[in-house]
């Protein structure tokens, strides 16, 4: 008789979770962020708080950000003039838009990446969608499932009002699928829409403002799933490991509440070709390099011939072990609440300091028992909470200035799009390893982190593996 252990032993992967997708998508409506302060006071009817869009104007220039994708048009902000006061009972208009416009952000995204994988959307197994941006039943997740025509029986896993850290917690729930699963294919979607959180000035919460600075509208997805099938999954990327803890003294640091007003394919494949010439059927086995092509018809006089091509699956990266922690004394940090107002958002001066006080204990705990110690020996994907965050991880690490380039370049063109950024990030990583010719994915380095930071003080720590790029 076979035992307990028998199953579950045949029933889990091999290998570690792998990458192996990535999609993005943003609104068309893209915002410069050196007039922004102007359009923000002029639509919200702010114009005559001069000091306050001063204030503004400098928290602005000081982001690091060019530009950001909003889905709030100057249009729909008019006809909607509630959304853009500072404590109107505006719930109800913004729930309207984000359970709409989130699972449709979040498709563009996860068809993206389903293009990339190059296999039938019918081998995904688990789907596990994330956004602050909202909540509904069905949520976001059943939406999606019935845009994608995924199969009624894909195992859904739905995140609300997880916040910033998300990112990584998304990508350490994939991993324990992936593993556990055998066969498993785990699509990730993070969509966030800031229609929530958008609202006028205010002179005493200054918190607020600088979100409005900060926040854009975004949505990436990723494939997750372990033991690529050789020659038709290549990894971008190995899932080493996981971890998310709370950060010491961080109650309040950041927070958010829901109220009716809102407050605070590039590998060679085996093509089937079928030829039909007045009834005659032949079939050929066919070797041809094909990049992005799943289906073409060529019709040449009487002659058909349909090529089926199944594009073969190549991992970016493993995903080798995953963690999540509160840091210490981190109480009230970052919180956030639910209102009539909106979702209200409220951040501690200190979120920066607090971090950049505990980040290296997230990176002992999960690169000793790798004997990792060098912290400029890996590549790094970290939330781009903002630039002062950004800054004292980087002095409290002495990490080389290239160490962010890729965070630091997605808050530049998109802004925070909460737990979208570390896949986008991932994303504009590996791409950009493959333009310069380096070896692996993660800037031609094996080793890497991925950091999610959130209301809590919450971290998510990913160990990544890098793979032939």
């Amino acid at each position: 008789m076979v035992t307990v252990e028998e199953v579950r032993k045949a029933q889990r992967a091999q290998g570690p979770a792998t990458v192996l997708a990535i999609g993005t998508s943003t609104p068309p409506n893209c915002v410069d962020q050196s007039t922004y302060p102007d359009y923000y006071f002029r639509i919200t009817n702010s114009e005559h708080k001069t000091e306050l869009k001063e204030k503004f104007k400098r928290m602005c220039e000081k982001s690091m950000i060019k530009k950001r994708y909003m889905y709030l048009t100057e249009e729909i902000l008019k006809e909607n003039p509630n959304v853009c006061e500072y404590m109107a009972p505006s719930l109800d208009a913004r729930q309207d838009m984000v359970v709409v416009e989130v699972p449709k952000l979040g498709k563009e995204a996860a068809t993206k990446a389903i293009k990339e994988w190059g296999q039938p959307k019918s081998k995904i197994t688990h789907l596990v969608f994330c956004t602050t941006s909202g909540v509904d039943m069905p949520g976001a997740d059943y939406q999606l499932t019935k845009l994608l025509g995924l199969r009624p029986s894909v195992k859904r896993l739905m995140m609300y009002q997880q916040g910033c850290f998300a990112g990584g917690t998304v990508l350490r729930v994939a991993k324990d699928l992936a593993e556990n699963n055998k066969g498993a294919r785990v699509l990730v979607v993070c969509s966030e829409i800031t229609a929530v959180t958008f609202r006028g000035p205010s002179d005493t919460h200054l918190d607020s403002l600088v979100g409005q600075a900060l926040f854009g509208d975004g949505a990436a997805a990723v494939i997750i799933g372990a033991d690529p099938v050789p020659e038709i999954e290549k990894p971008m990327f190995e899932l080493v490991s996981a971890a998310q803890t709370v950060l010491p003294d961080s109650d309040g640091a950041i927070d958010g509440h829901l109220r009716e007003v809102v407050e605070n394919i590039t590998r060679l494949s085996n093509v089937q070709l079928n030829i039909q010439i007045e009834g005659i059927r032949l079939r050929y086995n066919l070797l041809c390099k094909v990049i992005g092509v799943v289906q073409k018809i060529i019709r040449v006089s009487n002659v058909q011939l349909n090529i089926q091509l199944e594009k073969k699956e190549k991992p970016m990266f493993e995903l080798v072990s995953a963690a999540q922690t509160i840091l210490p004394d981190s109480d009230g940090a970052i919180d956030g609440h639910l209102r009539e107002v909106g979702l209200t958002f409220h951040l501690l001066k200190d979120v920066p300091g607090l971090i950049s006080k505990n980040i290296e204990k997230s990176l002992v705990e999960a690169f000793q028992p790798l004997g990792i110690s060098d912290w400029n020996s890996l590549f790094w994907i970290a939330h781009p909470g903002g630039p002062a965050i950004l800054d004292q991880v980087e002095a409290k690490l002495a990490l080389k200035p290239e160490k962010l380039r890729a965070t630091r370049h997605v808050l530049s063109e998109y802004g925070n799009m909460s737990s979208a950024c570390v896949l986008f990030i991932l994303d504009e990583m590996r791409k950009k390893s493959r333009e310069d010719g380096l070896q692996t994915t993660g800037e031609g380095l094996e080793w890497g982190v991925l950091f999610g930071f959130g209301p809590g003080l919450t971290v998510e720590t990913v160990v990544l593996h890098s793979v032939a790029a």
